[in-house]
């Protein structure tokens, strides 16, 4: 799943960019959602055939590999001496049990409706930032968060007859992936290579500590599939970073919700999915609501 721009606090998130540098930007943006979308549809096709801790392992191998050169220019001493140790620790866990849980839901539920559960990520970022990080949520915002989660519900359309084991597991994964964002953010000193590091080998660790049971020999073609898969989320990761660079967040945040357009049009042409009304309800309420909270963040920090 995607890293979402939607939570930079710092002054220069309110700021306005050089058009020229807010193109460019927004270009990256587009770029890099496009490309955790084409990495969405390739786990989704590869968990068909090969379980979720096979393709973490391999994907991880693959990413820690071109991930070598930016950790010898940064050193292996400040990718190794991290501040805030068990915060680090969480995060890590956190972003692996985030992507696995996606995986696992992918395996019984079309992509759209697994992207739509992961975008209620900001809203419940901002419940948990109330509850127990103590921060002040106004009321317009709890009204919003109250919108959002009704959107969940909508798209989850909770019955007997429709909620199974895989709508949880992306409802458990989007809540982690909000712990996620939570940690991320209070790490914002740590260097992004140091993060994507860390990262990505927890998910290493996990692969390798589940992998082997019931592992199944890949020819190939699907060996480069596997390793293609970590190739290009370390690429969005680096075009969505280098964005921020160049356009604030207020700019780029509507477009981390073209995850959900391209959900839809990839997973129809990839694999015949076709959205239900509900889901696409569930999935605009989400994204009203995930929008007027950010810009209400944005409103409240420019006038601090």
């Amino acid at each position: 799943m995607s890293a979402t721009p939607a939570r930079e606090d710092d002054a220069a998130a309110s700021t306005a960019s050089p058009p020229g540098n807010a193109l460019l930007g927004i270009s990256l943006m587009m770029l890099g959602i496009f490309m955790f979308s084409v990495n969405d549809v390739l786990g989704k096709w590869l968990v068909a055939t090969f379980s979720v801790a096979q393709v973490l392992l391999i994907r991880s191998f693959a990413a820690l590999l071109v991930l070598a050169p930016f950790v010898w220019r940064e050193g292996l001493g400040n990718i190794l001496t991290l501040p805030k140790p068990g915060l680090q620790l969480a995060r890590v866990v956190f972003a692996t049990f985030e992507v696995v849980f996606f995986y696992w839901a992918v395996i019984g539920l079309p992509l759209a409706d697994v992207v739509t559960y992961y975008l209620a990520g900001p809203i419940y970022v901002t419940a948990l930032s109330a509850i127990f990080l103590r921060e002040k949520v106004g009321w317009r915002r709890w009204t919003a968060v109250l919108v959002g989660f009704a959107g969940v519900l909508v798209a989850l359309r909770p019955s007997a007859a429709t909620l199974d084991v895989y709508a949880l597991v992306a409802l458990l994964g989007s809540i982690f992936f909000a712990l996620l964002m939570i940690t991320t953010r209070h790490l914002r000193g740590t260097s992004d290579t140091s993060l994507v590091f860390w990262q990505t080998l927890g998910a290493l660790v996990f692969g390798i500590a589940l992998a082997p049971f019931g592992w199944v020999p890949p020819a190939a073609g699907d060996f480069a599939l596997l390793s293609l898969l970590g190739v290009v989320a370390l690429a969005a990761h680096i075009c969505v970073t280098r964005a921020l660079k160049h356009a604030s967040a207020s700019v780029l945040a509507p477009y981390q919700y073209m995850l959900i357009v391209w959900a839809v049009i990839l997973g129809y042409l990839v694999f015949g999915d076709i959205p239900d009304a509900a889901m696409l309800a569930g999935a605009a309420i989400i994204i009203a609501a995930g929008l007027f909270i950010f810009l209400r963040e944005q409103k409240l920090l420019r006038r601090r």
